[in-house]
Order: structure tokens, then sequence, then C-alpha cells
């Protein structure tokens, strides 16, 4: 059984959860772990820095653009944010317990009634007269009254309970789906990968099956940058990520590892179909030139990427996986750039 002290910890995290995410949405502010755990302290008033901070910008009307959260974050947050997801799920719990009392007060209300309607039934075998017939048949209308209105009472509470399940549930899916994003590119992130290609070893051990790790590096990417622009280099690399996504298959699993790189899993594929789909990916990327600037006027050329390719062996883990991966990526760029090696 929760202690009162539990019980009310959680209640104070579900109400800072009903006060966060709205407010949020109406800054327009992405829903992501970091910005949720700025977010979720500011409502629990313990950190006053972070509250004055934020109190600060919202006096002065200041648009939280990615830069300002991530400034909110890592000022006043760093390493001791709690678990996000985690929130969600305890204020989740709470409405399901909630429910789960409603519904046994429910069933409890219904066998009181059966239980009135026996006693009824002994007493009139015990005195059949008119007079305590008609006491009875009172105290069961009355009895059937109280339940039908304790009934509809609790109905609309379980209709109403019921949806704000549901819209928590909407919430701690975007907030999964969020903390698994990376929010340029829209491919998984380092987080999603780590996990999945725990889930890709494991099945290919256990089915004895082949699997195969690309990592995949834009060329000269830092040249882009310092020429062009940041905003010139996330265009590169929204336009790597959409060739990758438009030329793996449904099985394959596309992240943007970090930076300009990427990992591209290859389940049930030996070396050599790995190797294939590698070039089918540096040549489709390199193929086009890529134009920027109002009119398109101003070309970057060519944008071409370098691939370290590596398949599962006996006794690979994740890491010894990658690591392959690596070396070969850094012979593909050593070897001039623009190719694929294994």
């Amino acid at each position: 059984m929760s202690s009162p002290a539990a019980n009310k910890e959680l209640d104070a995290s579900a109400q800072i959860l009903r006060l966060a995410v709205p407010q949020m949405s109406a800054l327009e502010i992405p829903v992501t772990p970091e910005n949720y755990t700025v977010w979720y302290e500011y409502f629990a008033q313990s950190n006053l820095d972070l509250n004055r901070a934020i109190d600060g910008f919202l006096a002065n009307n200041v648009v939280f653009t990615k830069e300002v959260n991530t400034s909110l974050y890592k000022n006043f947050i760093q390493e001791k944010s709690p678990e996000v997801i985690e929130n969600v799920q305890i204020e989740t719990q709470i409405l399901i317990n909630s429910l789960i009392s409603k519904i046994t007060q429910l069933n409890q209300g219904t066998e009181a009634f059966s239980n009135t309607l026996a006693d009824f039934g002994l007493q009139l075998q015990s005195s059949p007269d008119v007079s305590t017939l008609n006491q009875l048949v009172d105290g069961v209308i009355d009895e059937m009254q109280n339940l039908l209105v304790n009934n509809q009472v609790m109905e609309q509470s379980l209709n109403a309970m019921g949806q704000e399940v549901q819209n928590l549930k909407t919430e701690m899916e975007n907030l999964s789906l969020a903390a698994m994003t990376d929010q340029l590119t829209s491919l998984h992130n380092r987080r999603a990968y780590e996990i999945a290609i725990q889930d890709h070893i494991h099945r290919a051990q256990e089915q004895h099956t082949r699997c195969s790790l690309l990592l995949i590096d834009i060329d000269r990417f830092k040249v882009f940058n310092d020429t062009y622009g940041h905003q010139v280099g996330d265009k590169v690399l929204a336009y790597v990520a959409l060739a990758l996504k438009q030329c793996v298959r449904g099985d394959d699993f596309v992240a943007r590892y970090g930076g300009e790189e990427f990992v591209v899993l290859l389940p049930n594929t030996h070396f050599h179909d790995a190797l294939q789909v590698a070039e089918t990916l540096r040549g489709r990327i390199s193929e086009r030139r890529l134009a920027i600037g109002k009119d398109k006027k101003l070309s970057l050329g060519a944008i071409t990427v370098s691939i370290g390719l590596a398949s599962l062996q006996k006794g690979d883990d994740a890491e010894t996986l990658f690591s392959r991966a690596d070396k070969a990526l850094y012979e593909a760029k050593s070897d001039g750039r623009n190719c694929v090696r294994g």
C-alpha cells in the first residue's frame, strides 16, 4: 500500500505535468526530454535561478528558439534532470489507479444493492403483512434510485477519466517519439540507434542470420559550414538524410549518429549485399548537384559521402561491430573520400 507521502508526491508530479505540457505548446516549444525537464522544474519551483530566467524571458516576450531552450537546459539543468518519460508514466498510473478505484466502487455499489434485495426477501418471508410489504417496496425504490444516481455520476466520472488517460497516452507517445528523433533530419537519433543495434544483434544471433552496419560521413562537411554558414550546413544534412530514407527498404534502420555522421543497419544482409547497398547510397547522394539561395543560383556542387562497412561476426557486440565500421570509414577517408570500404 502506498504511503500518504508517496501519494502526495505522485499527485504533485501529475499536477506539474498538466501545467508544463500546455505551456510548452502555447510557446511552441518542442516537447523534447531536455525542454520538458526545464519546464517541469519551472512549475515545480525547485530551481529559483531557472524560474527567474524564464520569468524574465516571459516578461520581455522573448521567443523560445532552439538556442534559448538549449541555453536554459545547459545553464540551469545539466546532469540533474529527472526522467521525463517516467514522469508521464507516473501521471498515467495515477489516473489508472483512480479508474480502478472507481470501477471497484461501482461493483461494490451493485453488490450492496443485491444484498439489500436478499435481506428484503428474508423479511418478507418472516413478516408477510401488508405494512411490512409497503415498507420494503419503498425501501427497494429508494435503493434503486440511489444506485441509478450513483451509477450516472460514476459513468460521467469514468468517461472523463478515460478521455484524460487517452490524452496522456498520446502525450507519452509524443514524448517517446521526440526522445528518439533527430529534430533537424526527422531520422532516428543516436539514442534510438543504441537501442536498435542491440535488438538487431540479438535477433541475428538468435536466428543465425547476418546483420550489417554502414557508418556514413559527409565529405568535407566543415567546409560547407565555414564557407556558407550553419543554415547551409543544415540543408546539406537534410539532403543526405532524405537520400538515405529514399534508398533503404522497410526493415532497414537509418539514424543520424551525430554531427555529419549517419548509420544504417541492414538486417538479414551479408557483406557483399551490404556493399551493393552502400555503393547505391553513395552514388545516389553524389549524383545530384545541390543548389541554394532564393533563386537556386548558388551551386554547392556534388555532395559526397564516405562509407565504412562492417558485417556481424561471431562474438561481436555493438561496440566491436561499430569499431570495425569506424575503422573502415577512416580507410575510406584516407583513400580519397567518396568511396566505400569494409
